[in-house]
């Protein structure tokens, strides 16, 4: 696949994306799959791609004030060493893939199922070692396929009543930072290793197209398009990329 034929489509991913609260790092690494880019090299590009397009969503959460750092920084504790753990270590294409499936199934379910989600009733405290497991457990995932684990983390913190809808998507987008940039870090030390990190250079086209695309998401897109349906075509979207890979995967192993 052409850069410029990826650059648009990160940039339509990202508004997508920025539009509800996420950086759109799964389907980045579905993208780069489907066009055949080196299955090393994906989750650094994908991770770029998401630091750049969370990186001024949680500025301006912070600036607001609805970061909760007391509630988060637990979760933050162990998602961050674990990001960078599973992004240091070596996984064969078929695992990467068949991960990678995974997580975009979960991800297009979630996002079909909490489409016009209403505002919990109560919100419930949760212990620091259920939070710091949460943590953990999603960001050595999310750096060995390079995601952000945003889409998994919502869903959760939603059923723990952790916090309202404004509150975990702001917890998200420092969540899904942190461990990208972490998940970044590992991955970059593999391929220096490798001798590969020069070849991951020369997608750098794709940054400022998810940089305009994550901006139009943010600042036009919500205002002329309801947010339910905006999470509904992007939940339909990502399960068809899973299909394909899932598809794919199952090729590979049988």
């Amino acid at each position: 696949m052409k850069l410029a034929i990826l650059a648009a489509l990160f940039g339509l991913t990202a508004c997508l994306y920025a539009s509800v609260g996420f950086g759109g790092g799964s389907t980045y690494t579905a993208l780069l799959v489907a066009g055949g880019i080196d299955y090393a090299l994906i989750p650094i590009i994908a991770l770029s791609c998401n630091i750049a397009v969370v990186a001024g969503n949680t500025l301006r959460y912070s600036r607001a004030g609805l970061v909760p750092w007391k509630k988060l920084w637990p979760i933050l504790a162990l998602s961050v060493p674990a990001a960078w753990l599973g992004g240091r270590l070596n996984i064969s294409e078929t695992l990467f893939i068949g991960l990678l499936s995974a997580a975009l199934l979960f991800a297009g379910i979630q996002l079909l199922r909490t489409a016009g989600r209403e505002e919990a009733d109560s919100i419930k405290d949760t212990s620091p070692l259920l939070s710091g497991f949460i943590g953990g457990a999603i960001g050595f995932y999310s750096g060995l396929v390079g995601i952000g684990g945003g889409i998994f983390l919502a869903p959760i913190l939603y059923a723990l009543l952790w916090g309202r809808a404004k509150t975990i998507a702001a917890a998200c987008s420092v969540y899904i930072l942190f461990n990208s940039i972490a998940g970044f870090a590992g991955q970059a030390m593999k391929l220096a290793d490798a001798e590969k990190f020069a070849e991951a250079t020369a997608f750098w086209p794709l940054i400022p197209a998810v940089i305009i695309g994550g901006f139009i998401g943010n600042h036009v897109g919500v205002k002329y398009i309801s947010q339910v349906w905006i999470q509904r075509l992007t939940g339909a979207l990502i399960l068809i990329v899973a299909m394909r890979l899932g598809a794919e995967w199952m090729g590979q192993v049988f």
